[in-house]
Parts: C-alpha cells; structure tokens; sequence
C-alpha cells in the first residue's frame, strides 16, 4: 500500500535489509562488485527498491548504454605527473568533481543509514544530497558537518511545504535541490511484484516534522502533483542557491536561469520515473550549449566508472552525481563502503585523466569523447 507520496506505508512486522559484512574483502575492486555484494546482503524488497526503473526499463538500462556507446580520443605527450581534479561549484572550491545523489531510505541499506552515508562523504569533503525521503532526519545529518544540500520535494499542504525548507535553512543546507520530473510516482513494476513496503520501523522524518510543524494539525504529507516555474521562484525566495534536477530539454536548462536557478541538473531520475526518456548523458551536450556558461551543470545518471565520470566532464558537466553505487557501499559496509566508493571513482578519475593526456579539469573538452 502506499500514500499518496508515493511512499509505501510502514508494514507491521520488520523485514530484515541488512546482514553484517565481510569487512576489506579482497575481491571488491570496482563498483560493480560493490554492487554484486550489496545484492547479496540486502533484503529483496529493498534490493528491488533500489535498483528498480520505471516500467521496461528502457532509462535505466540507456544510461549506461550510453557510456558505451562513446569512446575516448586521447591526448599524449602532456605533463600528467600530477592531476588536479579540483572544481568550483557554487562558490566552493571541491578536492574531486563528485557529489552523492538524493537517494531515499538508506536505513534500508544499514542501520546507520544517511548518517553513514554523510560520515563517508564528509572525511572526503564531497557533499552530499539529502532527500526529502531520507530515512534520518536533517538535523541529525547537519551534526555530521558534512558540506551539504537538500533535495526539496514540494509537500501539498502550504504549511508543511515552507516549514520544511525553513529547517533545511536553519540546519546550514548550502543548496536546495529541487526535483521537478515526480508529476507522478513512476511505475516501478518489480516492486509491485515484490510488493515492497517499508519495515515497521522505516520513516521519513524530515515530512513528518515538517507536517507536525504546520499551523493544520491535519497537514497533508503527500507531494504536489505538478511543478511549475512559479514554484522555483518561491524557493528562490528563501535564500539559497537552486538547483534545478531533471532537466533534460535544453529550453527548460535556458529558462531555469532565466527564473532564478543558480544551477541544473541533467537527470533522469536514474530511470525511475519516465520510461523511454532519453539517457542523461544523451542530453547533458544540449543543456550545456543552451546554458552557455550562466552556471554550472550538474550531471547523474548511470556512473560506474572513472571514465564515465571523464565523459560526463568533457562533455562539459561542472560536476557528476553518485547515486546507486552509495547505496552498494552503505549495504556492505557502511560508512567505510560509502567512503571506499568515492576513493575508488576518485582514484579511477585520476587515473584516467593521466591516461587522456588530461591533467587539469579544465583540459577535459568535447573532442575526447568520440
């Protein structure tokens, strides 16, 4: 059963979603064992939760496709004895051009959940983007002093909706992520086929404070089904940077700027809501051309390795999105396996970067991808 948020409705009886792990195993050398690990510890329903896409799975699968479908043309014969991967972002001068993704319920994943995941990526100085859906409140992850942003999903009771984003500016949330592609909850058939539903003691407490803090004691805890430019404006008006995640279409990256975004993310919800949509790195050349520098691009979508993170540069992202692959790590161990993912894309984008003949971000351009 779920809400109309589109979350499921905590079940009475728990289900157990993680099983304690082998810690430094030897054969977990890239994501995608990190990934094969992780199926082996998590429960099928949230095994399912995680990896599942929206009807046949077209987006999902394409995201990755679309890596392959590229190749490198490398350059030789430049310095690469040393490789800044240093970027700015909104200000802020990052060590690696990574960000963790919004992604819902870590405690599903283990029992430390967001506050693992925000303890892994704070030691390396990657910030990280909370959801509105996360299983661990906002307060409890700010403590963690990682550098963060917060994914805002508009809740359709007003009061509930401002008081929300109130606290994620009292809690020193650097940025507001706004997500505009949930019109509606896609179809996600292999949890309905599981019948997935949340453990009995699974929340999301970010909406359930924000609706207690509503002047409607009967405040409505679902999300708004539809998104418009009047919606980003009133967000704008809280303070904080926006950035504007799901954009495919370059006039809507063009009119984002235009209505007070500070930056966009090129994202197709990992393949969870539109199916058939096109691929994120498919659209990310257009969006770039469209945005002509007024500010940064932000990427996700399908990201395994230090190459894809490299495509996704060249193609002229400012910085590239982990989503999934966190989630791989936190089920097999924790904060550890939250911060060996990142070291492992950082390393691989080092790596790769010498290989290209790339020794700055800067010297990642367009004529590499071919």
């Amino acid at each position: 059963m779920s809400g109309r948020s589109g979350l499921p409705v905590p079940r009475e009886a728990p289900k157990a979603g993680f099983e304690a792990p082998r810690v430094d195993d030897p054969t977990i050398l890239n994501l995608h064992d990190y990934e094969r690990a992780a199926a082996e510890r998590l429960s099928e329903q949230a095994l399912s939760y995680y990896t599942s896409g929206a009807m046949d799975e077209r987006a999902l699968h394409d995201n990755r496709a679309a890596f392959a479908r590229r190749r490198l043309l490398p350059r030789v014969m430049t310095d690469t004895s040393t490789v800044d991967m240093s970027v700015t972002v909104l200000g802020r001068q990052w060590r690696t051009p990574l960000f963790t993704c919004p992604t819902a319920l870590h405690r599903l994943a283990h029992p430390d959940g967001e506050l693992a995941t925000a303890r892994g990526a704070a030691t390396r100085g990657v910030t990280m983007t909370l959801s509105t859906s996360a299983s661990t409140d906002m307060a409890e992850v700010a403590a963690t002093g990682c550098p963060r942003w917060f994914q805002v999903y508009l809740l359709a009771d007003p009061g509930a909706r401002r008081a929300l984003v109130e606290r994620a500016v009292e809690h020193g949330y650097e940025a507001l992520v706004m997500t505009v592609d949930l019109q509606r909850l896609g179809r996600r058939e292999r949890d309905i086929r599981v019948g997935f539903e949340l453990p009995f003691d699974a929340s999301v407490p970010n909406v359930a404070v924000a609706a207690a803090s509503s002047l409607d004691s009967a405040a409505d805890q679902s999300f708004v089904e539809s998104v418009t430019w009047a919606d980003l404006e009133w967000l704008a008006g809280f303070g904080l940077p926006i950035i504007l995640k799901g954009v495919l279409h370059p006039d809507d990256a063009k009119e984002a700027f235009e209505r007070g975004a500070a930056a966009v993310q090129v994202s197709n919800h990992g393949g969870r809501q539109l199916d058939a949509a096109i691929a994120s790195l498919d659209a990310l050349p257009a969006v770039v051309e469209a945005v002509d520098g007024r500010g940064p691009v932000l990427f996700d979508g399908g990201v395994r390795r230090g190459t894809d993170v490299l495509m996704a540069l060249a193609l002229g992202a400012t910085a590239v999105g982990i989503g999934r692959p966190i989630l791989w790590g936190l089920a097999v161990d924790g904060e550890r396996g939250v911060g060996r993912v990142l070291d492992i894309l950082s390393g691989e984008l080092d790596h790769v970067m010498a290989l290209a003949g790339a020794a700055r971000i800067e010297d990642l351009t367009p004529e590499l991808v071919v």
